[in-house]
């Protein structure tokens, strides 16, 4: 569904990402894991179109995204909920929603009550401004509100960072149904490895920029990928 060919990416003459070639199948769930400053929310934006690239393509099914802009590959089906969550504070969480029903209009209100089937809290409180929403609210609001764009893939930069440990389990079993669905590809940046080994069926790891380990989830218990992992 979405795959990077010899992608790499340079901050003010630093390189960031270093020939990074990456793939998500169709209907996969896979985890993208590293240490912190390791290039993981770099090579997100790299698929979002949010950082220039210097070299290297970005496909989303048959289609080449390179090149295009953030919003034109959000148009094509590529949904992306970053680290921080970036909901708009002062707006509800009915307004929230609503700005992402109108890129596609009233094809959109179809998939509104899956939203809520997903993470029912939102239903609950449709009328508060997001900001007084605890963080894992905001953190369900920020993934419902990518999922009605209609994307084809979902790119999420570590939704369980600072959230309790219930709403992490309903985030996870959100996206096991995601997936079940078989509609929706879905490429996970995190650290928290018993919420990947739950939730993913493969990862890659990276390292100074690079991809150096990747496989079937199952090999995350692996105890050489494992020293991969550890601070």
């Amino acid at each position: 569904m979405i795959t990077l060919s010899d992608i790499s990416v340079s901050y003010d003459g630093s390189r960031i990402l270093r020939g990074v070639n990456l793939s998500v199948p169709e209907k996969g769930l896979i985890c993208l894991m590293g240490r912190n400053g390791v290039g993981k929310t770099t090579t997100l934006k790299a698929i979002m179109g949010l950082v220039r690239t210097d070299g290297g393509s970005v496909r989303l099914g048959s289609t080449d995204l390179t090149g295009m802009r953030p919003e034109e590959r959000s148009r094509c089906g590529v949904g992306f909920v970053p680290q921080g969550r970036d909901i708009f504070p002062n707006l509800t969480v009915w307004e929230n929603l609503k700005l992402s029903l109108v890129l596609h209009g009233p094809h959109g209100t179809d998939e509104v009550d899956r939203v809520f089937e997903l993470f029912p809290v939102l239903k609950e409180m449709l009328a508060r401004k997001g900001g007084v929403l605890s963080g894992g609210q905001q953190q369900q609001l920020a993934i419902g509100r990518a999922l009605l764009t209609h994307p084809r893939v979902l790119l999420l930069d570590e939704p369980t960072e600072g959230i309790q440990p219930n709403i992490i389990d309903q985030i996870g079993d959100a996206l096991i149904k995601i997936k079940q669905e078989g509609k929706i590809s879905i490429l996970l940046v995190e650290q928290y490895l018993d919420f990947c080994l739950n939730v993913g069926d493969g990862f890659y790891i990276m390292e100074r920029g690079t991809i150096v380990a990747s496989g079937p989830i199952s090999r995350l218990n692996d105890e050489n990928v494992r020293k991969l992992l550890t601070v």
